[in-house]
């Protein structure tokens, strides 16, 4: 990951602390949900590792990362490196003080917090991220999601499977401005409790491998692009053990 990360010389005279204990500090915080300031003596003060952080997220090095380590599973596991198909949903995190005034209340989920709209291809892998209120509706950010996805991959996306909450001309059309048809999964039949639906639960079990990072429990962040910066790291490590074992298998 070192070409990601080295946004200077590895050598360079200000670097006082190795680079990989910094992203190790980076992925500690990320698991475990620890504050700051209550880093392991082991690790580099908080204080570099905040503000190396900032310079990361300003730089896009983990959605970089996440990009060509998304094409390179796919191409293991035997697809095209661009996905063609997506599946978009979004997840409610319950608000903290940190996150301040972004809190707001989710009807549907009856939790006052933060929404994370996310886009992954068949596989689960993260393609696009975008954070709002909890209380904006996941149809009014399909267009932002299409945009950003067909960007990344060079307009090769043209359907993308979602839920009942994204129903509706202006949701189909927004999706259709950016080339993608919009394809809504439903239950057969009345049915209660969980039901496991094609395709749909895909994107489902993405969100439940970033909540498996206690930092991605709540949202304990001041600035959404923290917020989506640290999903974008959390998947950077899902996809790096991922490659780890496709490695050892080869």
């Amino acid at each position: 990951m070192a070409p990601y990360l080295a946004l200077c010389r590895e050598d360079a005279q200000q670097r006082d602390y190795p680079l990989r204990e910094v992203f190790n500090a980076m992925r500690y915080v990320a698991k475990t949900g620890c504050h700051w300031r209550m880093l392991p003596n082991d690790l580099p003060p908080w204080t570099v590792v905040y503000q190396q952080m900032r310079r990361w997220i300003d730089a896009r090095c983990f959605e970089t990362m996440v990009e060509d380590l998304r094409i390179l599973l796919r191409e293991f596991a035997g697809r095209k490196g661009q996905p063609t198909a997506m599946i978009m949903d979004s997840r409610t995190l319950q608000s903290t003080p940190e996150s301040g005034s972004r809190g707001a209340y989710d009807g549907a989920k009856r939790r006052k917090g933060s929404k994370v709209h996310a886009a992954v291809d068949t596989l689960g892998h993260l393609l696009a991220l975008h954070v709002t209120a909890a209380d904006e509706q996941d149809r009014a950010q399909v267009g932002i999601l299409a945009e950003a996805v067909q960007q990344i991959t060079g307009d090769n996306v043209e359907l993308a499977y979602v839920d009942q909450g994204y129903t509706g001309e202006n949701a189909a059309q927004a999706a259709e401005k950016q080339g993608v048809q919009l394809e809504v999964v439903k239950h057969t039949e009345v049915k209660r409790g969980f039901v496991l639906l094609p395709r749909r639960w895909v994107v489902e079990r993405s969100f439940a491998w970033a909540a498996r990072f206690r930092r991605l429990a709540r949202d304990y962040e001041r600035l959404a692009e923290t917020l989506a910066a640290l999903h974008y790291l959390a998947f950077a490590i899902l996809m790096l053990a991922n490659l780890a074992r496709q490695l050892a298998q080869s």
